[in-house]
This record gives C-alpha cells, sequence and structure tokens, in this order.
C-alpha cells in the first residue's frame, strides 16, 4: 500500500477475512475464497487444517478434506463493506479513503482530538464495526502501509509518532512488497527491514533503482512516494453532466468507463500518477454523494468502473439514491484525482521487469471494458512444483497481493526445463496402456507395470507411445497423516507428433500440459 504522507497520522480499519465473510460463511466452517484455481482468503478453520493464501487450489482441497469452495465475487465484497463505510462515516470519522473491500483508511489526528485520542478512537471504530456483526482491528501510524501492518498485529495497536521506522524494523523485507528486492536482499545477507534501512540511501539509488528508493524510503519510516500538492491549475477532474437525469446504474457505469479513460490521458499528458480516485455523484434533487477509492500503481479504467458499480449498488440498495418526493436519477457524475505524484514508471509490468508501455496498458484497458477488468492479466510467478502451480495471473492495473511473487524454495521435485507450451487450467483425463491394453500403474518405489505403449487423452483415440522419461515422484506434506499428496510425473512424447506431461494421482492419469 501507498503510504501517507510523512506528517499524517493515519488510521487503518481491517476487517479479518472480508471475502470470506462476504460469501457468507458460517462460524467454524472450513471456507475458501478462490480466484483462477488459487486462494485469494479463508477462514481459521481452514487455516488450522493448513490452508493458506496464494496455494492452490487442489493442494488446499488436499490439506482440507471438508473444504468448501466458493469463487471470488469482488462486485458482492463492494456492497457488503458499503454498509462498514457508511457506518463508520456516520459515527466516527467524516471521511475515509477504501483500499480494498476489508480495509479503509481514515486521518486519525482531528478524529483522535474529538474522540479524546487516538487509543479512543481505535476504540470507536472498532465497536462501529462490530454494531454490524463484523470483527475488526484497527492500527495508527505515520502512515497507511504501516497503520496496516499494526492493524494485522493486533486491535489497538498505536505506533508512536515518528516510530515507523523502529516498528517496521524486525520485519523481513518480503514485507516491503517488492518481491525481486527482497530476493536480492536476502542473496545479500539483508533479512530484516531494519538492516536495509540502515544502507545509505545514495548506495540504493545507485544499486536499486526506483523500486529499490522507494522501498528504502518505506523502510525508514517515510512515505512510498514525495508528497505532492494539487493546485488548481493542475486539477485533473473529470466529469459528465447527464442532460436528462440517468436513472439506470449500468449506463453511469458505462460513462464511468469513458471518464476513468480521460483521466489517464490527462493524468499521463502531465507526467503525474494518482494514488487516490474521489467518485462522486451528484443526484437529480441536489444531493452530493462521495467515495474515495486507494490503488497501488494506476486503476484500469475497469477497475474504476468495478468500484464504481460496487458502490452505486449498495447506495441503492440502501435507498440513498432514493429521490423521496424529489426528481429521481444522477445528474452528474466526477472523477476526481489525489494523491499526485511524479510518474516515475507503471507498477503494473507485462513481464514483471519493465513497465508497461502506455500505449499497451490503454489497449489492455478498452478491452477490459468490453471483456471485463479480469480479462487482461500478467503473469506473476509463484512458488509450486508443477508447471500450473508456478504462475498466477493478476488483472492489468493490479498489484499482486503481499507475498504473491515470491517464488520462494527450494522446491524439491521441480519440474526442470523445458517448460510446456501450453498449461491447461484443468487437468484433463488420460489413459496409459501397455501393449496387452491393460493401464500402466507406478508402484511404490516409481517402477512401471508396463512398458507404456498407448496413450488416449480426454478418450479420444489412442496413439502410440515411442518415448518416455520418468516417473518423478512429488510428496507434499509427507507429515500430516490425513493431508499428504503423493503423485507422480513423465512426459510422455507419442507417434502423432505430440508431447505430454502426465500425472499419475491414485492410479488415475491426468494430462497437465502439452509440449506441443
Amino acid at each position: 500500500m501507498t503510504g501517507a504522507t510523512d506528517s499524517v497520522r493515519v488510521v487503518v480499519v481491517w476487517v479479518p477475512d472480508f471475502p470470506v465473510v462476504a460469501c457468507g460463511a458460517q462460524d467454524g466452517e472450513p471456507v475458501a475464497v478462490v480466484h483462477r484455481g488459487a486462494v485469494v482468503a479463508c477462514s481459521a478453520s481452514a487455516r488450522a487444517a493448513g490452508v493458506r493464501r496464494h496455494m492452490r487450489l487442489p493442494t488446499a482441497q488436499a490439506r482440507c478434506s471438508g473444504l468448501r469452495v466458493v469463487e471470488r465475487d469482488l462486485a458482492a465484497e463492494v456492497r457488503l463493506f458499503e454498509q462498514v463505510v457508511h457506518r463508520v462515516e456516520a459515527e466516527v470519522v467524516p471521511r475515509l479513503e477504501v483500499i480494498r473491500p476489508g480495509l479503509l483508511a481514515a486521518p486519525a489526528r482531528g478524529a483522535a482530538r474529538y474522540w479524546g485520542g487516538e487509543p479512543q478512537l481505535s476504540v470507536r471504530l472498532v465497536g462501529a464495526v462490530a454494531e454490524l456483526g463484523l470483527p475488526a482491528r484497527a492500527g495508527i501510524a505515520d502512515s497507511t502501509f504501516v497503520a496496516a501492518l499494526a492493524a494485522r498485529r493486533g486491535d489497538g495497536v498505536v505506533v508512536p509518532a515518528d516510530g515507523n521506522a523502529a516498528f517496521l524494523s524486525p520485519y523481513p523485507v518480503g514485507v516491503l512488497g517488492v518481491p525481486r528486492l527482497a530476493e536480492l536482499l536476502k542473496q545479500l545477507g539483508i533479512r530484516t527491514v531494519g538492516d536495509f534501512a540502515r544502507l545509505p540511501a545514495g548506495r540504493v539509488a545507485e544499486r536499486l533503482g526506483t523500486d529499490g528508493i522507494r522501498a528504502h524510503r518505506v523502510a525508514r519510516g517515510g512515505s512510498a512516494r514525495p508528497v505532492s500538492v494539487r493546485t488548481a491549475v493542475q486539477d485533473h477532474t473529470v466529469q459528465r453532466l447527464f442532460e436528462v437525469a440517468e436513472e439506470q446504474l449500468d449506463a453511469v457505469v458505462f460513462v464511468a468507463v469513458a471518464l476513468a479513460d480521460e483521466l489517464h490521458e490527462r493524468l499521463a499528458a502531465a507526467g503525474v500518477v494518482c494514488g487516490r480516485v474521489e467518485a462522486a455523484v451528484e443526484t437529480a434533487d441536489g444531493r452530493i454523494l462521495t467515495r474515495i477509492f486507494r490503488h497501488e500503481g494506476r486503476l484500469s479504467s475497469r477497475a474504476v468502473a468495478e468500484r464504481v458499480r460496487g458502490v452505486l449498488a449498495a447506495w441503492s440498495e440502501t435507498g440513498l439514491l432514493d429521490a423521496g418526493d424529489g426528481e429521481p436519477g444522477i445528474r452528474r457524475l466526477t472523477l476526481r484525482p489525489d494523491g499526485i505524484a511524479p510518474d516515475t514508471g507503471s507498477q503494473g509490468a507485462f513481464d514483471g521487469e519493465r513497465d508497461t508501455p502506455v500505449e499497451v496498458e490503454r489497449a489492455a484497458a478498452r478491452v477490459q471494458a468490453v471483456l471485463g477488468h479480469r480479462a487482461v492479466a500478467r503473469i506473476i510467478e509463484v512458488g509450486g512444483r508443477g508447471p500450473g502451480d508456478r504462475i498466477r495471473l493478476v488483472p492489468v492495473g493490479d498489484v499482486p497481493d503481499d507475498g504473491a511473487g515470491a517464488a520462494g524454495g527450494p522446491w524439491q521435485g521441480l519440474l526442470p526445463a523445458p517448460h510446456p507450451a501450453a498449461v491447461y487450467p484443468v487437468r484433463r483425463p488420460a489413459r496409459l496402456t501397455g501393449a496387452d491394453g491393460a493401464p500402466v500403474g507406478v508402484a511404490g518405489r516409481l517402477e512401471l507395470s508396463a512398458e507404456p505403449a498407448f496413450l488416449s487423452v480426454d478418450g479420444r483415440r489412442p496413439a502410440g507411445v515411442n518415448g518416455w522419461a520418468g516417473p518423478w515422484p512429488v510428496l507434499e506434506r509427507w507429515w500430516a497423516r490425513d493431508g499428504g499428496r503423493r503423485v507422480a510425473r513423465m512426459q510422455v512424447t507419442t507417434d502423432d507428433g505430440h508431447a505430454w506431461l502426465l500425472l499419475v494421482d491414485r492410479s488415475r492419469w491426468w494430462v497437465e500440459a502439452h509440449y506441443g
């Protein structure tokens, strides 16, 4: 998360496991919320069974046999969290930022004076959320990033003024959210944020580039970006006035996409980026409703539209958009950027190393506007043994969750190069047989029951096997009585010119990938 300015105290409210809460999970129920085959959130009982964020779904199901799997619904999360936002605004702090569903931030200094101090403010915030039946934690610090870490450490943690650096010092460098930098620092023997903060700033700039400079500034207790004040002549606000008040929410969302495109073009022409976007809706009866969204990097057009859609739906469900005796509909939609800073390069790179060209970013945004925010994604390398376990797809315009890019290791049993040309999202059934037509099995000592002769994929006509390598064992969680996973992989070539990566699991053969 992008930090707040160095001189501003920030309070963060965090609702743990909010995607699980939004899907209606019952207390004690093992639940995993997934997106594209990876766990994005899980319940406490699922964690107790060994399920973790970023874990591939088959591994999570192997660790927790009774796991209920729910596909993530971001729009539903936005609608539910809007109730929390509205309650906090109405009862504790009048102006706040939504970082993501389940996490919000607000300036703490004025509110703390009003409520009698920062500890009292924290208690008020947690209490306001608790009235909705949701658990919450609050943390206060000199930046949003550190305040969020304080909230995760425990309810009511207050980091003293100018205490960011001391608070961060014992954390591992991976908490800074730059996986490649963290891996490099570990190789250099720098394992904690405190060790990194003690490096001379000049040497960091020389050796580690822009990402290193930002991370070093955070490690020393500052913000990820320097302070930049928006003046009247630098106002990049975009808005659309409807000639006739618009009553259809989908039409307003469609306009939000176009306005977001226009906003990005203005910011790019000025050579700046924004850390926050304020969406303001003026109703036909003269009321103005606003919501501020914070995002790492750049909010794509579709990402802005999704957030606007979720908030409008929540306002409609709660009656905030109802006109009463006045004229119904929305008269004006405004997008106002805030937290303006110089553009030092996009964080949303397709390959994880170079900045995404502006032309590619705009093209991706246009495709997302038509097909959906998740239709255009970039590859993030993560840890795993099989080819399907080692990548995650992150929508262009989004920044991966903490630790998403940390491949880690070592991964015993990792499949070596050459890598497959195509990896199937869902493995395909296969049948590997010997010359007599009997299925080929793999014994405990990795001995084949017969020489492979024919391979059939997805029930198609069998092709003759003319070569193979393996099998290679994969044994995961061998120490667990009921959560272990023992499989084996083979590479097989057939006489029709194809090469396959096979996996045998519980005497059944599957195709994981195709080499060409």
